[in-house]
């Protein structure tokens, strides 16, 4: 490792000491047999601990060796690995395994905080190749750990306190989002991260990551939350205490008390600070009533073994069919095809089993309900069939990432030619019930449209959108209710041409 950084005075100061890392064993002596940590160290040798080489001597051995002088200003820190163990990595991989890993140790760094840039900058490279290190605001679930970060400095965060002895032990912030699985990675799961997030990262005032403690499941496989504990700066030596030498965790059982207990008391704050989060072991107060459906949802739809989800999509209607006008002077026809779990029941005007949305179009399907006085269908020459609107969905409603968001996503054509008015009919459901709610529940959040997104990417926010029909596939973009099933309702309008 070769540093250069500035001193408490003010000066520059190069320093370099060299060590291994490695899997205990035993040697014989002629004392007897002895116990090595496996953890070797090069320096200067001249007390009864190795310091590192400082100032010229430092920098003379760092030549020597072959590594790039600091130039005359700079400062920093390189670590040269020399024949590593890669575990069949080729370097390459290596490479772009180091890459994610620094994000993922070292993002408090990386990210601007208000005004200030970030702390630090990090590069990768190999044999001249540059590897990107991954921008934390822009990974998932780093994003997650980012956005943890601003409410733990902001109004947002939780001030954990040891009761007795009485102690600040610092700052918490959490925050819980409905998210899609994740893929984990490589440096992931070196990290016990899987498919999915429930973690709180810990830090000392330094903002090193010290590990991510994992906490209780969400009650959903696609909720997921994560925390960042920062300790205050006059708990920092007890917390460097608590931390073996490879500085990964936290052991209260390695200190005396009072110290041990402010640590457990962290881990004891923050439990009860996750409960809260995800409504864990509340209870009922007295006289409490007229609770909405979605409200109870919220609370028990976790108690609904692999429940949580938004189904399967399923149209009802045949995409395609026509009818004839009632009117000329009617305007649009009106389609509404639900698309969710729990799906309400077909009407009953529709008679007949109905297909699935992707079932073929039958351009032969015309409406003839309307009968003359003997029973037989009436025809007009002036009653021209015309093709109704229909909404076809495209595959399952599924979770997708949205700027900085996870929403719900629902995909769809419109299948009949011409401009057609789209809006969205949105409703939570209760597992296992036929209940649904429209209107906003008691302390619950409503699925929110978020935009329609066409073929190109681009979303039009407005609440009713003019789509020309054909075969190009839309999304609808929904901010699910969390702890809620969600239901969604595609309505579509005819438009006559002006």
């Amino acid at each position: 490792m070769h540093s250069r950084c500035r001193t408490a005075l003010g000066r520059l100061e190069t320093r370099l000491i060299g060590c291994t890392l490695w899997k205990s064993y035993k040697a014989t002596e002629p004392q007897g047999d002895r116990r090595y940590t496996g953890r070797h160290w090069w320096g200067d040798t001249s007390g009864e601990v190795v310091e590192p080489l400082i100032g010229q001597q430092a920098e003379k051995t760092a030549q020597r060796l072959g590594l790039r002088p600091f130039g005359p200003d700079e400062t920093g820190t390189a670590v040269v690995v020399i024949d590593p163990n890669l575990d069949d990595l080729a370097p390459n991989e290596a490479a772009a395994y180091l890459a994610e890993t620094i994000t993922w140790h070292l993002w408090p760094k990386m990210i601007s905080v208000g005004n200030k840039p970030p702390a630090m900058r990090f590069s990768v490279a190999c044999d001249g190749l540059e590897h990107p290190v991954p921008d934390p605001r822009e990974t998932r679930p780093l994003n997650m750990f980012v956005s943890a970060y601003e409410a733990m400095t902001g109004s947002a965060g939780i001030d954990l306190e040891c009761r007795r002895p009485r102690r600040h032990l610092g700052r918490l912030g959490l925050v819980k989002r409905i998210m899609p699985p994740l893929e984990p990675t490589r440096a992931s799961r070196m990290l016990d991260i899987e498919n999915l997030v429930h973690h709180v990262c810990l830090m000392r005032p330094a903002e090193l990551v010290v590990t991510y403690r994992p906490g209780p499941k969400p009650p959903s496989e696609n909720q997921g939350y994560a925390g960042v504990f920062r300790a205050d700066v006059s708990m920092d030596d007890i917390y460097a205490k608590a931390e073996p030498p490879t500085h990964d965790a936290w052991n209260p059982q390695s200190l005396e008390r009072p110290e041990s207990t402010y640590v457990q008391t962290t881990f004891s704050r923050i439990n009860e600070a996750l409960d809260s989060l995800l409504s864990l072991g509340g209870v009922a107060r007295p006289g409490a009533s007229n609770v909405a459906l979605g409200a109870a949802s919220s609370m028990f739809s976790g108690l609904v073994g692999g429940a949580w989800g938004i189904g399967g999509a399923t149209a009802y209607t045949k995409p395609g069919s026509t009818f004839r006008r009632a009117s000329r002077s009617e305007e649009l026809e009106e389609d509404t095809v639900p698309s969710a779990l729990a799906p309400p029941v077909p009407k009953a005007a529709l008679g007949k089993e109905q297909p699935s949305a992707g079932d073929a179009v039958d351009s032969g399907d015309f409406d003839t309900d309307r009968q003359s006085s003997d029973g037989l269908p009436k025809h007009s020459e002036t009653d021209m069939p015309r093709r109704r609107p229909r909404v076809q969905y495209v595959g399952d409603p599924y979770y997708d990432d949205h700027d900085d968001a996870s929403v719900l996503v629902q995909e769809f054509r419109l299948p009949v030619p011409g401009p057609q008015r789209v809006r969205i009919d949105l409703a939570v459901t209760l597992p296992g019930s036929s209940g649904r709610e429209t209107d906003p529940p008691i302390g619950a959040s409503m699925p929110v449209l978020l935009g329609w997104q066409d073929g190109d990417g681009l979303v039009h926010s407005s609440e009713a959108c003019v789509v020309e029909g054909g075969e190009a596939v839309w999304r609808a973009l929904v901010r699910p209710a969390p702890d809620t099933m969600t239901e969604i309702g595609i309505k579509v309008e005819a438009v006559r041409a002006s």
